[in-house]
């Protein structure tokens, strides 16, 4: 049998019954009348013509979403339940008074609102845990054995362990420690289908932190298996098709009533997958807000317990959905110029596929914690001490002050929360770990580039691959230049760097076009017969190039005259 890899760090908690989220769970009937609650003040706090057309539009949009976008998942009764709400709002007489009419936008509320919230809010089972935690521990690590030896043999292996391929870096042993003194938010970047599962198993297997409340899209519960492990563990369910604004008030209500019950959360505020292959620079604020409003009730509540957001970058050598998500990224940007490809890599199979696929190669995947923060994007230490930009301690509650009490001022909040928005990007700049394939495949990409500077995007990307094969001197070159410019970033604090970054230059290269060419049927790199480095998709090789967009290393390359070598 395989040896049972032992976990980095002991669990912090060690009694799972102990774990924030399994008392949330076990309190969940009286969670979810507390977020009815929450939401339908409010929401009733807008005048009674604006409550009438808020509902009439969700209902709307509702009858769309039915008939345009229906899922498996969806409730058998949802017609039955919005006919009866329509037929509630327009049976409100003209005539009535504004009192009799905002009595009844309260009771249609009231339902709505309860029929979110509980689609909304998932449950944390310690069974389905405790199987979830062992088959992933066995099917990782059977994988990645079986990988090393590529025989039946293999399978029951024990000859690497899973953190050797599973790297977990960054501030581990801090965000252990704000563990016990607050509540912890994660916030990742988001590349693939499969960072939900990657993150939330070395969380727990490596770094011993007790689960975290994750956002989780509702179409995953499309499929009967994955609908009974996603219901059990703790997910909340993000319906992406409802946009109206009661539902959206409802999730932030979930949100910020779980953190301030003290239940560690997990969101990734890109709100979706990076599409370029970019990491995110632009967040979508409406759960961060959560975030900043929960700090201050709590405050206001004579609570001094802190929350603290920590980045965190996932930093893969190749991803699934590379091929589909830049398709969608230049039809965004180039519209007619490209045709919308199909995303089917929602399903758990090929995620599994693809893990083994990955491991198999001898491929390993970073996450990186980066530097906790406070609600305010102020770096705190060990303890949960803030400090502001020139180092001085400074108290959190000073920022929620008016008059010399705590108070609620929505507008003040706003602004905080986009200044702590613009922080964990700038931490995912500088905690982001470079890999030998985000380097090789920037300088091949601005390589490209610059042999064909006439053309624009489109036009470099309808090259034929066929006929390019990338100049080696020029590429040991230029790799050489910006190894030398990455290493000082490094010193400075600007980036992080893997181990194979500091590599000799010929090294480096091999190891970056290896690790891009083992999965892609169309290969964004690969050596051909000739042991020439050639191309096999542009696109795909731009969908990685953009990883390390938003350092300006393309500023940093000297440019000299180069052959260009033709197959």
């Amino acid at each position: 049998m395989a040896k049972k890899p032992e976990a980095l760090y002991p669990h912090v908690i060690p009694n799972i019954e102990d774990w924030p989220i399994y008392k949330l769970s076990e309190d969940r009937r009286n969670f979810i009348q507390e977020i009815g609650e929450f939401t339908l003040e409010r929401l009733m706090a807008q005048p009674s013509g604006e409550l009438t057309d808020m509902i009439s539009k969700t209902i709307y949009q509702e009858r769309i979403r039915m008939k345009e976008e229906p899922w498996k998942v969806d409730p058998p009764n949802e017609r039955q339940f919005w006919r009866k709400i329509q037929k509630k709002l327009v049976g409100q007489s003209l005539d009535r008074s504004k009192e009799e009419s905002r009595k009844t936008n309260e009771e249609i509320l009231r339902r709505i609102i309860h029929r979110y919230a509980e689609e909304i809010v998932g449950t944390f089972r310690v069974g389905t845990f405790l199987f979830a935690r062992r088959f992933l521990t066995l099917f990782f690590t059977r994988l990645l054995n079986t990988a090393a030896s590529r025989n039946w043999r293999g399978l029951w292996g024990s000859k690497y362990r899973l953190q050797d391929r599973l790297l977990v870096k960054g501030q581990v042993e801090q965000v252990r420690k704000l563990i016990q003194a607050g509540t912890v938010v994660i916030v990742p970047t988001h590349f693939s289908n499969l960072d939900s599962i990657l993150i939330g198993y070395a969380m727990d297997a490596f770094a011993g932190l007790p689960s975290f409340s994750y956002g989780a899209g509702l179409n995953l519960y499309n499929t009967g298996y994955t609908a009974y492990f996603m219901n059990r563990l703790g997910a909340y369910r993000v319906d992406r098709r409802k946009k109206n604004h009661i539902y959206l008030e409802t999730l932030k209500a979930m949100s910020n009533l779980s953190i301030q019950r003290g239940v560690n959360s997990l969101f990734f505020p890109g709100g979706t997958r990076s599409r370029s292959g970019a990491m995110e620079t632009k967040l979508k604020l409406g759960l961060m807000s959560t975030v900043l409003e929960a700090q201050r009730a709590m405050l206001q509540n004579g609570q001094n317990r802190k929350i603290f957001v920590v980045p965190l970058i996932t930093s893969y050598h190749f991803v699934l959905e590379a091929q589909f998500l830049i398709e969608q990224h230049l039809k965004r940007i180039g519209k007619e110029r490209y045709i919308r490809a199909k995303d089917d890599f929602y399903s758990v199979r090929k995620q599994l596929k693809f893990a083994w696929r990955f491991f198999s190669q001898g491929n390993d995947i970073t996450l990186s914690f980066g530097q906790p923060l406070d609600v305010l994007g102020n770096p705190v230490d060990e303890n949960g001490n803030s400090y502001d930009q020139h180092g001085s301690l400074i108290q959190i509650k000073d920022y929620f002050l008016s008059n010399g009490q705590v108070v609620q001022d929505l507008q003040r909040e706003s602004e905080y929360t986009k200044m702590l928005g613009d922080k964990i990007v700038e931490r995912y700049f500088k905690d982001n770990i470079v890999l030998t394939s985000h380097l090789v495949s920037f300088t091949a990409f601005e390589l490209l580039k610059n042999q064909n500077s006439k053309l624009d995007l489109y036009g470099i990307l309808r090259l034929p691959t066929d006929d390019y094969v990338f100049p080696m001197e020029a590429l040991r070159d230029v790799v050489n230049q910006l190894q030398k410019v990455l290493i000082q970033m490094e010193k400075e604090g600007a980036v992080k760097l893997s181990e194979q970054i500091h590599w000799e230059t010929e090294n480096l290269i091999r190891d970056g076009v290896e690790r891009l060419g083992t999965y892609h049927l169309a290969k964004p790199l690969v050596f051909n017969k000739k042991r020439e480095i050639v191309s096999e998709s542009f696109k795909v090789l731009y969908y990685y190039h953009n990883r390390l967009e938003g350092y300006k290393l393309e500023r940093k390359i000297k440019w000299k005259k180069y052959e260009m070598e033709m197959v």
